[in-house]
């Protein structure tokens, strides 16, 4: 990451949140303490960004510069509110269509996903504050610029998220091999949320459970899943297939 794209000690992280700069996450040293980095806690809990905990040896091979222990990575992008973002699709008349992405962390696949939603029409992408990956250079490239064009709604809890998409109205789906129904079983046609898990664990247990309805995309090889990337590509076009039978 480009030096330009981190903050670096104490007191400029403080202001910077102050200042309300989108900030992705923020490494501090263990042994870390005082008054003022009390205050920075405070302040990273009250704008829930993350904060993570490192060996000083980790803060020094990211820059030499005077970190004083701290280092804040700044979002490439401006990130929305998911209870802002739906209320005003529905003002604008439209159909809502949601990519949720629980516990994704390969940059590439975010990139690549990201760029199908922009192609494909989906309205916002979610993703959680914490264990996740972030809107930064290498998505943005790999996006082909797309997550400059679509919003996307850094989520303190997954779960709430999942729960306000659904008493607003919208039906929330869930990508995953567990599911007895295929995707194209499914009425996507309506104000949809689709849920897409990481590669090695899937959407979490705790979301499956309160999602509407769970799907899977039919497999004849030995290769247990598809890259998540591919297969969200696969449930976007469905909704979009869906749609377009009914206009």
């Amino acid at each position: 990451m480009k030096e330009k794209e981190m903050i670096f000690g104490i007191r400029a992280v403080i202001e910077a949140v102050e200042a309300g700069k989108d900030i992705d996450k923020v490494l501090v040293k263990r042994e870390l303490s005082g008054e003022l980095f009390m205050e920075l806690q405070e302040q990273l809990r009250r704008y829930e960004i993350p904060m993570q905990k490192v060996p000083l040896e980790r803060i020094d091979r990211i820059t030499r510069k005077n970190h004083q222990g701290v280092i804040a990575f700044t979002s490439a992008v401006t990130y929305q509110k998911l209870e802002n973002i739906v209320p005003l699709l529905y003002e604008k008349g439209k159909n809502p269509f949601i990519l949720v992405l629980d516990g994704l962390t390969d940059v590439r696949n975010f990139g690549a996903i990201a760029r199908t939603c922009e192609v494909a029409g989906v309205d916002a992408m979610v993703i959680p504050a914490r264990g996740s990956v972030s809107v930064n250079a290498d998505a943005i490239k790999t996006s082909a610029g797309a997550l400059h064009s679509i919003p996307v709604c850094r989520e303190k809890s997954l779960k709430e998220a999942i729960v306000f998409l659904k008493e607003s109205g919208i039906k929330v789906v869930a990508a995953t091999e567990k599911a007895a129904s295929f995707y194209t079983q499914t009425d996507l046609s309506v104000p949809v949320a689709i849920v897409m898990g990481s590669e090695d664990t899937g959407v979490a247990p705790e979301h499956l459970r309160i999602c509407d309805e769970l799907v899977r995309i039919p497999q004849s090889g030995t290769i247990q899943s598809l890259n998540v990337s591919v297969a969200a590509g696969v449930l976007i076009y469905e909704v979009v297939r869906q749609r377009r039978l009914i206009l």
